[in-house]
């Protein structure tokens, strides 16, 4: 985990996905000056939110006017550097036809740049059998000392990825979603909790009935989250205020994982290695 700056405000969005690009890249700008007025440095929105999410918003990739999706983007790169605010976007990545659009998370710097892109590794039955292609990397980045990593929706089921970005180092985990079930703030919240990172989880509205977009804290319990419909939530990362855990509790794991705390005490004796014995 990274030291130096002790605390950094994100922004976490949620707000409803159309099929419309140039209505969602209008959302999306919207969003990111209300998180720059609130000083935030980074702003997350959900899965899918650019192009529309397949299987809500897209039946078909041939629906998606691509050059709109694309101009849309470049109008928020532009403003990102305006704003000196980083954005993490969900959308769809086109590929080269014939192949699939991956479902993907831009990362976009505060100078406007597009300096990665998360494609969502482990996709759902239905996703990899009729709309998307899957990505293989994690992406890691840094914001002024705190390293964030990306993971999509389904994949909250797969709790080595989580795992993975803990040996990465990752302080925050940004989880753009479309979630279908109540289970999923369950699961975010635990990983939070048993990783000792925060978890940003941005989400559209069509779900708020469900749960509401948010950021959870290393204890796994919410710092802020946005009050139903749309909206837009910021919240620190605050190192002093979780020093406990992510300064005792967290390297203490660390060296139990890796087991010589434990293999140093071993003992030596027959009814330790007897598990029949009374």
């Amino acid at each position: 985990m990274t030291t130096g700056t002790t605390t950094l405000k994100i922004a976490i969005a949620q707000t409803t996905a159309t099929a419309d690009a140039r209505s969602n890249g209008r959302t999306v700008r919207r969003l990111m000056r209300a998180a720059a007025a609130e000083r935030a440095r980074l702003v997350q929105f959900p899965e899918g939110l650019l192009s529309g999410y397949a299987k809500e918003q897209i039946q078909d990739w041939d629906e998606v006017d691509w050059p709109t999706v694309r101009d849309e983007l470049e109008q928020i790169l532009a403003l990102a550097a305006e704003l000196r605010l980083w954005v993490v976007l969900g959308s769809a990545h086109p590929l080269t036809p014939p192949h699939r659009p991956h479902n993907s998370l831009y990362v976009v710097s505060d100078r406007g740049e597009l300096v990665d892109r998360y494609d969502k590794r482990f996709c759902s039955h239905t996703e990899i059998t009729g709309f998307y292609s899957p990505g293989f990397e994690p992406v890691v980045f840094e914001v002024d000392g705190f390293r964030f990593g990306c993971v999509i929706c389904v994949e909250i089921n797969f709790p080595d990825l989580f795992a993975e970005y803990r040996r990465l180092g990752v302080d925050c985990l940004l989880l753009s979603s479309y979630p279908v079930d109540r289970i999923f703030e369950a699961k975010a919240r635990a990983y939070a909790s048993i990783n000792i990172c925060w978890v940003g989880m941005s989400l559209p509205s069509q779900t708020s009935h469900l749960m509401n977009s948010g950021l959870i804290g290393p204890d796994g319990d919410y710092l802020a989250q946005v009050d139903g419909g749309e909206g837009l939530v910021c919240a620190d990362l605050d190192r002093t205020a979780f020093a406990g855990w992510l300064e005792g509790a967290r390297p203490w794991r660390d060296s139990a994982m890796e087991g010589e705390i434990y293999r140093s005490v071993r003992v030596d004796d027959p009814r330790s290695t007897d598990r029949t014995c009374l």
